[in-house]
């Protein structure tokens, strides 16, 4: 068992910080492809089986990490105050891999233009506004897992978070992973390699949001059971639940 230490904590607080900040601006600022880094000149479908193993992998990593049975397994190894840290770690690395080792498609499908064009640019300007909005209603988020270290060299170890709705996460319960898709599906120029990247990880968006409201109901029972039955999981319409719960009050 790795135990805490005031060094090491230090330490994964700088490389959770620096990992996890740096590839999300690595990803936003370099779009797959364009930083060419290893252009390998292989076939249109080799390509695409590529980056396909890439997401994969990705996926493996970012999903698997963060699920309950494979945390407690790693408790008996790595103490639960650094697991988040190593996570945030983790991605940051899987994701610059992800972004320069991933190989661009010359096959092109779609490109908007026009009014079409500032269309696509709207709704991701509209996405953008709903992640800023969903990661401000979160408040106390730490998608770092800075604050159990950061309690910890302060000698002020962080509590548990209850289970409290508000802001856009009174309207969908995954405002953040719908931005998400919104901007992935909102990209004025579409080439195979991208198509792919579109399917593929709203595909895993959608699967890992089934597997988290599982961990969720877990973890915070009848309070999130009655949460899904009245706001939608990632389409932001109203629940039929929560329709005649509403006709009833206003009765």
């Amino acid at each position: 068992m790795i135990h805490p230490t005031k060094w090491l904590s230090r330490l994964l607080l700088v490389l959770a910080a620096g990992f996890g900040v740096g590839s999300v601006v690595v990803f936003a600022f370099w779009p797959l492809g364009t930083l060419r880094i290893m252009r390998l000149g292989w076939s249109e479908t080799t390509v695409l089986l590529w980056d396909g193993a890439l997401s994969m992998l990705f996926f493996a990593q970012h999903s698997g990490m963060v699920r309950r049975n494979v945390r407690a397994r790693m408790a008996a190894v790595i103490a639960s105050l650094y697991q988040p840290a190593l996570y945030a770690i983790a991605s940051g690395l899987a994701l610059v891999a992800v972004v320069l080792l991933w190989q661009p498609s010359d096959v092109r499908l779609l490109t908007l233009t026009g009014p079409s064009r500032l269309v696509a640019h709207g709704f991701s300007v509209a996405a953008l506004g709903l992640f800023v909005w969903g990661f401000v209603s979160l408040r106390s988020f730490d998608p770092l897992g800075l604050a159990p270290l950061a309690g910890h060299l302060r000698a002020r170890p962080s509590g548990p978070c209850g289970f409290v709705v508000r802001g856009a996460y009174r309207f969908v319960r995954h405002p953040l992973y719908l931005a998400v898709i919104v901007l992935i599906w909102f990209c004025p120029d579409v080439t195979a390699d991208r198509l792919l990247f579109n399917v593929l990880w709203t595909a895993w968006i959608v699967a890992g949001t089934v597997l988290e409201e599982a961990d969720l109901t877990a973890e915070f029972g009848e309070a999130y059971r009655a949460y899904r039955r009245d706001v939608p999981m990632l389409l932001p319409l109203p629940k039929p639940a929560a329709r005649l719960r509403a006709e009833g009050e206003r009765t």
